[in-house]
This record gives structure tokens, C-alpha cells and sequence, in this order.
């Protein structure tokens, strides 16, 4: 049996299932979907194609499911997929996405704290911790066990890597590579997230080969195509240093370095340097010539 209270507004047509508690003055619209063993909090306001998986728990006053803040929306057809046992915190709004058929995704045993964001065509994996006040611009991804520390602005089509720690009061303008640490504006590395892998379980012999990938690629002043084919040469392709190279080498934004700038913009700068580097032996030999 459900315990819905008598203020809250449940339109016809929204689903419920079994053994769920909706408390005072919730709302949930009619295409919303909210499975077995769910917590609506008071004054809680979920709308749209939303379902909220099994177990999960949505605090008061979180809005989830409402029209997402991009001005290409034209009312398409869009979703909102939360997975199971996630607890959503206060004042948390997690809009719906934008595209016909496009999806706002959040996994399993996920913490969103109170005041996060999660803005339209957002990928959320399992086990994500999002501190509060954290935001994500459209089109963010962030993999499984991630964690974003509060006050950090995370910025459109950015990715965060698994098992990476972003500290609070950063700015991510940059992908974000996997299993890493780092925090700050501009933000800098400190080396592996080693207390999260541990955490995790990941093996010594894992860590290890993972820190050498870290250092060839942030610590040896090699351009990025250069680091990746330094790791494949001289590292075993363990499943985890394979996921480090097909992220580096996926990397659309480029990736945040240790000035906090991208690996693109670092390769830029060297072109500009090599200009300015011809443009120099040029006026010598005019002036030579004269």
C-alpha cells in the first residue's frame, strides 16, 4: 500500500507504484512514472516524461521533469530516467531534455545534494556524488562514481571521467580524464584520486600502471597524440588504461592540464610560438639583405 497524503496533486494518469510515500503539497503531472518504494518529500515538484526508478528518495522542494532552459526547445517530446536508490536533495531541478526523443539520464545510487543543477541532454552514470550548489551545463557527461565538489560549474558538452574527484570551487571548461583528482580555477591535477581507487578496490599493480599513464600525459610536456602513443608503446593495456586512452583520444574539448587550459590550446600556443619563431628569422634576413 501507498501513503500518499491527502494536500498532495496527483494528476490522472501518472503511475505509482507500490509503497510509495508522498508527503504534503507534492506534485506529480500525469505522464510522470514513480516506481516501487519511492519517497516524494513535501512541496516536491516532478512533471513531464519523467520516471523515478525503485528505492529513490526526491527531497522537498526539488523540481525535476520541467521544461528545460534552452531556447532550440520547441516542445518536443523529451525524457527524464532516474535510476534506482538516488536521493535527490533540496531545491535540486534536473530539467527535461531538448530534441525529439532525447533523454536526461541520472543512475543508480546517485547523491545529487541540495541546490545541484542538471541541465538539459545530461548523462549521468552510477554512483555519482554531486556536492552542493554543483551545476552542469547541457550536454554534460559525468561516468560512474564520479564525484563534483560544491560550487562547481561544470561547462556545455564537458566530460568527467569515472572514478575522477573534481574539488569544490573549481571550473570545468575541459574534459576531465578518469580516475584523477584535481580542483581549483585555473584547475590543476594533483595526480590520481588514489583514496577513491582504493576505495574501489583497484589493485596496486592497476594503480601503478594507471600513475605512469597519468604522468606521460600530464607531466612529460608531450603533446596529447604524442602521450597516447607513448602509453600504447610502453604500457600494458590493462581494461582501465584502456579506458584512459580511448577517453583521451575521444576528447572533443580537449582535456584540462595542469595550467588549466586544453591540450588543443596548448598545441595552438606552440604554433603560435613557431610563427613568431619564423616571423623573427624573416625581419633578420630582410635586415641583412639591406
Amino acid at each position: 500500500m501507498s501513503k500518499i497524503h491527502s494536500t498532495a496533486i496527483i494528476e490522472e494518469g501518472a503511475q505509482i507504484g507500490d509503497n510509495v510515500t508522498i508527503e504534503p503539497y507534492a506534485i506529480i503531472k500525469s505522464a510522470v512514472k514513480i516506481k516501487d518504494n519511492v519517497t516524494v518529500k513535501a512541496h516536491a515538484y516532478i512533471e513531464g516524461y519523467t520516471t523515478i526508478g525503485k528505492g529513490c528518495v526526491i527531497w522537498p522542494y526539488a523540481s525535476i521533469g520541467a521544461k528545460p532552459q534552452d531556447l532550440k526547445y520547441r516542445g518536443e517530446k523529451t525524457f527524464v530516467e532516474i535510476g534506482e536508490n538516488t536521493e535527490i536533495r533540496e531545491f535540486v531541478t534536473i530539467n527535461s531534455s531538448c530534441s525529439e526523443g532525447s533523454v536526461v539520464k541520472i543512475g543508480d545510487k546517485c547523491l545529487i545534494m541540495a541546490y545541484c543543477h542538471v541541465a538539459h541532454n545530461c548523462s549521468i552514470g552510477n554512483g555519482v556524488i554531486m556536492a552542493n550548489n554543483s551545476m552542469l551545463a547541457g550536454h554534460v557527461t559525468v561516468e560512474d562514481y564520479a564525484i563534483i565538489g560544491g560550487f562547481t560549474p561544470v561547462h556545455q558538452f564537458c566530460r568527467i571521467g569515472r572514478y575522477s574527484m573534481v574539488g569544490g570551487f573549481s571550473r570545468v571548461s575541459h574534459d576531465v580524464p578518469p580516475y584523477t583528482i584535481g580542483g581549483g580555477y585555473p584547475y590543476r591535477f594533483g595526480g590520481l584520486n588514489l583514496v577513491g581507487l582504493k576505495r574501489h578496490k583497484f589493485s596496486l599493480e592497476v594503480r601503478k600502471k594507471l600513475s605512469q599513464a597519468f604522468k606521460i600525459t600530464f607531466r612529460m610536456n608531450l603533446r596529447l597524440k604524442e602521450a597516447i602513443a607513448k602509453i600504447e608503446k610502453e604500457i600494458e593495456l590493462i581494461p582501465e588504461v584502456s579506458n584512459w586512452l580511448s577517453f583521451c583520444k575521444s576528447t572533443k574539448r580537449g582535456l584540462l592540464c595542469l595550467q588549466g587550459i586544453s591540450q588543443n590550446e596548448l598545441e595552438e600556443k606552440d604554433e603560435e610560438k613557431e610563427l613568431i619563431k619564423d616571423l623573427k628569422q624573416m625581419s633578420s634576413l630582410k635586415a641583412q639583405q639591406t
